[in-house]
């Protein structure tokens, strides 16, 4: 099993701009397969100068959908709900023009503490509806991705980022409502280490569900330095077949001064190439030996 791996975006810039192309060549240099960007906002890029430059480079792109309470699946305002849609739509369109097969991320919408909203209990029949609205949403643009040769890959996320999904086993509760072939699932190490019990468990459990797979530490540092079992963790991939792509999304911690906040992205103040370098080697390492069990 060969699966390419990839580095997502924000390791270089945010947004990800023409002044930053020379870094895919970089990129390529130092063995990664494709580059995971966010979907870029009007106006952040030109996609086809873009897409010239990956061709140039020899990278395959993934993308990252940017969802807000205004685009929002499993908002309580249809207006939100309906710019849900039209926003994955744009990023469907976005991926055709790059040439890119996966946009991924919670595109079920409502994000959290992190976007500066408290989390609120629900009753039962807002639960139901969200539920719904989520599925109705998913479906009615799945037609969309499908014909653009685009796979929708949802991601949960931990606790503190939504209250729509967060394990696992609620992401293959949700694909399965959905049931278009178009809609797939996402996992990343990162939010499974706080809401799955076992990660390599969850992987198998997950299954043929899993579109996009993103490799991340315990703390979001460089492979190698946290908690993870990337044998283990690649031992489950191969069990269940996933030749698919695997992104590295390391966030910097360049600062343990008492009362520095780090739930947000931070440019690079040094050159990470050598780190990277060692992140990609042990990922491919690991799942090189996750086929062999002797």
């Amino acid at each position: 099993m060969t699966n390419p791996v990839g580095l997502i975006s924000m390791q270089i810039a945010r947004p990800f701009t023409e002044d930053h192309f020379p870094w895919l060549r970089r990129l390529k240099a130092l063995g990664f397969d494709f580059i995971e960007l966010l979907v870029p906002e009007a106006g952040d890029v030109d996609l086809k100068k873009l897409h010239e430059a990956l061709t140039d480079a020899e990278l395959d792109v993934v993308l990252a959908a940017r969802v807000n309470m205004e685009r929002n699946l499993t908002s309580s305002d249809a207006t939100c709900r309906q710019s849900g849609r039209d926003y994955l739509k744009y990023a469907i369109e976005c991926a055709h023009t790059l040439g890119a097969r996966i946009v991924g991320g919670p595109l079920y919408g409502n994000p959290l503490v992190f976007a500066g909203r408290a989390p609120q209990p629900i009753d039962e029949a807002l639960r139901a509806a969200r539920e719904n609205w989520c599925v109705e949403g998913l479906k009615a643009v799945a037609p969309f991705a499908a014909q653009a040769g685009v796979t929708l890959a949802v991601e949960p996320l931990n606790r503190f980022e939504t209250d729509i999904l967060c394990t696992t086993r609620q992401g293959t509760a949700l694909i399965d409502l959905v049931g278009e072939p178009s809609v797939g699932l996402m996992l990343d190490t990162f939010h499974m280490h706080m809401e799955d019990a076992s990660i390599p468990e969850a992987i198998v459990e997950a299954g043929p569900r899993i579109a996009h797979f993103q490799a991340n530490e315990n703390h979001r540092g460089f492979l190698g330095t946290g908690a993870t079992d990337w044998v283990a963790v690649a031992r489950a991939l191969h069990a269940v077949g996933y030749a698919g792509p695997i992104a590295l999304e390391p966030f910097r911690r360049d600062d343990d001064r008492i009362a520095v906040p780090i739930a947000q992205w931070r440019p690079p103040h040094e050159d990470e190439t050598e780190k990277l370098a060692a992140s990609l080697a042990l990922l491919k390492n690991a799942m090189t030996m996750g086929r062999y069990r002797r």
